[in-house]
């Protein structure tokens, strides 16, 4: 089986968040680390991929402001969406040369991963025939937008556990107007235990893409001079 490495990171600022990935790109394509997954919580963000509307931010400045909400445009895949507290943001730092040199089916692989971490809650999901994320019921439970350079991956997916579903009204999610979308919390009517759905998430990641996940702390890669 392929080694990788797992960083819970906790809580982050996008920006930090994004910095972040962007060192361990650098890493990964020099050979300097192994395949990576990165989990992070949010707080309260939106960001607008490359193909992403401005007009799919409903919200004003100042009611953005009063909320404490940063937006970011960035050059992910996709159209707008959110990330908050409760909600699983795992970003794959992968060389899919040890893969598969295709993208279509790192996408679907992705999906699987959230499609078998719900089916262990009872939590049957599925894919949409023409639409990226992981749904339930007609309803999105899961973001998925990727960046792919030279075969390395970046940004990955955010995964709605006990998130609050009402910063999803200041925006159209996806550029999509008519799909709701759903947590863990509201299919089941009550709060998961973070901690275990995440620990879920990433025994699923091994199990779909092969690799031996080991924990290791920011530190422990992105080296002395870094500012993480």
């Amino acid at each position: 089986m392929k080694q990788g490495i797992l960083i819970k990171a906790g809580r982050l600022d996008y920006q930090t968040a994004w910095d972040l990935q962007k060192e361990l790109f650098e890493r990964r394509l020099a050979g300097d680390i192994e395949d990576t997954f990165l989990l992070i919580e949010h707080p309260h963000t939106y960001t607008l991929g490359k193909s992403g509307l401005e007009e799919n931010l409903v919200a004003d400045e100042f009611a953005l402001k009063r909320q404490g909400i940063e937006v970011f445009r960035i050059d992910r895949g996709g159209d707008i969406t959110y990330h908050g507290p409760g909600q699983i943001v795992c970003y794959p730092i992968l060389d899919l040369h040890h893969h598969y040199l295709d993208v279509h089916r790192f996408l679907r692989d992705l999906e699987e991963v959230i499609i078998q971490t719900l089916a262990d809650y009872k939590i049957a999901a599925s894919r949409v025939e023409g639409l990226t994320g992981v749904w339930v019921e007609g309803a999105k439970v899961a973001a998925i937008g990727v960046k792919v350079t030279r075969w390395i991956t970046m940004h990955g997916f955010a995964f709605n556990v006990n998130t609050d579903l009402s910063y999803f009204g200041n925006i159209i999610p996806c550029g999509i107007i008519d799909k709701p979308v759903t947590s863990m919390e509201k299919l089941l009517g009550g709060q998961l235990e973070y901690v275990e759905v995440q620990d879920k998430v990433c025994a699923t990641f091994e199990e779909v893409f092969g690799i031996e996940l080991t924990v290791k702390r920011i530190e422990d890669l992105v080296g002395v001079n870094s500012a993480f």
